[in-house]
């Protein structure tokens, strides 16, 4: 068996298998670049892996930089134990071609990974504290962003972190802020602040969680209020918008006994804290990455890796065709209905003809109408691929229930803006909507917990679970007359949708197809078929060609 740590890389056997290898001194790289670093990432999981080490990689192959890309974890510290640790920082990646090939390659542009705890903080404010550092980055999900529960409650461990200087942060983004605190002592040194997570004006998003972080302190008095000052100077901190692109699955264990049969033993494992990972990662080939060019401490030249650089206006324009038109919609559309109706592949669902119509509804006639051309992308095209070779590709290990998780979060943005930007426009009117109140009246009917065929069904993890599912109690799945106005109060809720769903126009729309959708085993098909099959669809379907 072929081992992946960086001894094992001078063993023959991966070339022979078609495994590109790092094209330079892999141990001198991350000794040069431990040493003074000039990007720290936050969060380690897949799509750091997969997509942004990666990345980094092409430029040290390509001899634009002699620096690797540091990697800091504050969230789950076994990943770093079990993952990173054995493998010297080296990852596999997997990408998955529609035809069944893969490409595969040696991630070797990870010089050191740590935890933010006592083990990895001291190095890791030693190295935020050198000179040449111009990024921080995070891929740490869009919760990963919060410090307080729907109610605006502290979450847990934020409050403890506001009472205690910096240095003792625990929580994720605390202690994140607290090396920012730390650079700032070190002599305010300019900064790159990039969020590379997958939701609308993430920079500002993240900007806003360190401030409050800062703020928090401040209040307390545990730090100096300077820092406040230092976060709000372009001059010295920036907060760039990106739009980010790339389907990284859990790890197949599929793919897992395709790379044993190979001669590497790379099991996946799943950690305490519910985090699905391997020492490889199985991605999608395709792959976008756009952002804001405002980085007061200069930069790699990530454009020779395939990187778009623009101003704020294309990447917000550029992100909001994503995640609100072209592929965030439709996947959190097919993950809802694929639960309900048995799926377990994303792809497979794409090869039922009642979910390909629902997916080309919601983004050629509903989504597209109001979405704008970033002009480095084309829309049409991006939405072309995305349906007909992204979705279907039948190697990609992804599945409704990854897809589902969080489904709380992503509401206001995936379809959400669309709903605002109808409600809008004269021209167009939330009542030309169908494909969307469909797909918000599935996933009430998904929080009941019982499929199409009524059998229990596992939900996926989503922060405000508990109080969704209190709010549908009483609602039983065959029942249509066990209906009596609970959704309301979710409907008329702007923090779930972005807007009030009943002012929109749509609510009571909801509710009746939410009310089908109880009329026992099938009725979640029966209304889906009818909708996309008959007459009542004729003008979308006829809009989507």
């Amino acid at each position: 068996m072929l081992k992946l740590c960086a001894d094992g890389l001078k063993d023959g056997g991966w070339e022979k298998l078609g495994v590109r290898l790092p094209r330079f001194d892999y141990k001198a790289v991350s000794a040069g670049t431990i040493e003074k670093p000039i990007w720290i990432h936050y969060g380690a999981g897949n799509i750091f892996r997969g997509f942004i080490a990666s990345l980094q990689q092409r430029l040290i192959d390509g001899g634009y930089s002699d620096k690797g890309i540091i990697a800091a974890e504050g969230f789950d510290h076994e990943i770093i134990d079990r993952i990173y640790a054995p493998h010297d920082n080296l990852s596999l990646l997997v990408g998955l071609r529609p035809d069944g090939s893969t490409d595969k390659s040696v991630i070797g542009s990870i010089a050191g990974a740590y935890k933010t705890d006592s083990e990895g903080k001291a190095e890791l404010e030693r190295m935020f504290c050198e000179p040449g550092l111009q990024i921080f980055s995070f891929a740490i999900t869009e919760k990963g962003y919060s410090l307080v529960d729907f109610d605006g409650n502290p979450l847990p461990g934020v409050t403890e972190d506001f009472e205690n200087p910096p240095h003792m942060a625990k929580y994720s983004i605390c202690a994140a802020t607290a090396l920012l605190y730390k650079r700032y002592e070190a002599g305010a040194m300019p900064l790159a602040v990039l969020c590379l997570d997958n939701f609308s004006g993430n920079g500002d998003r993240l900007k806003a969680a360190v401030m409050a972080v800062a703020e928090g302190w401040r209040g307390k008095g545990v730090i100096d209020g300077g820092f406040i000052d230092y976060l709000n100077d372009r001059d010295k901190i920036s907060f760039p918008w990106t739009m980010i692109d790339k389907i990284t699955p859990r790890p197949s264990e599929k793919i897992c006994r395709r790379l044993e049969d190979a001669g590497l033993l790379l099991e996946p494992i799943v950690t305490g804290k519910g985090t699905y990972i391997a020492p490889y990662v199985n991605a999608e080939i395709p792959q976008y990455l756009v952002v804001e060019d405002d980085f007061p401490n200069g930069r790699p030249c990530l454009e020779e890796a395939g990187v778009y650089f623009a101003g704020r206006e294309t990447v917000n324009k550029a992100e909001r065709m994503k995640v609100t038109a072209c592929l965030n919609p439709l996947h959190t559309a097919l993950a809802i209905f694929g639960r309900l109706l048995g799926f377990d592949s994303i792809a497979e669902e794409m090869g039922d003809e009642d979910l390909r119509r629902l997916v080309e509804c919601i983004g050629y006639a509903e989504c597209l109408p109001v979405v704008e051309d970033p002009g480095i992308i084309d829309p049409r095209e991006f939405l072309k691929e995305v349906l007909t070779q992204r979705l279907p590709n039948p190697f990609m290990p992804d599945t409704p229930q990854r897809v589902a998780s969080d489904t709380s979060q992503k509401m206001p943005i995936r379809f959400g803006e669309t709903i605002k930007a109808y409600a809008a426009r004269e021209d167009l009117g939330c009542e030309k909507l169908v494909c969307i109140p469909l797909t918000i009246a599935a996933w009430f009917r998904y929080l009941l917990g019982l499929d199409d065929r009524l059998e229990q069904m596992r939900l996926s993890d989503d922060p405000l679970m508990d109080r969704l599912r209190e709010a549908v109690s009483g609602i039983e799945a065959a029942r249509a007359d066990s209906y009596n106005g609970q959704l309301t109060p979710l409907l008329s809720d702007s923090r779930l949708f972005g807007m009030d769903l009943y002012e929109a126009g749509i609510g009571g729309r909801v509710e009746r197809l939410f009310v089908e959708m109880l009329r026992g085993r099938g009725a979640v098909r029966r209304i889906l078929h009818n909708i996309l099959g008959g007459a009542a669809c004729d003008d979308i379907r006829s809009r989507a060609t």
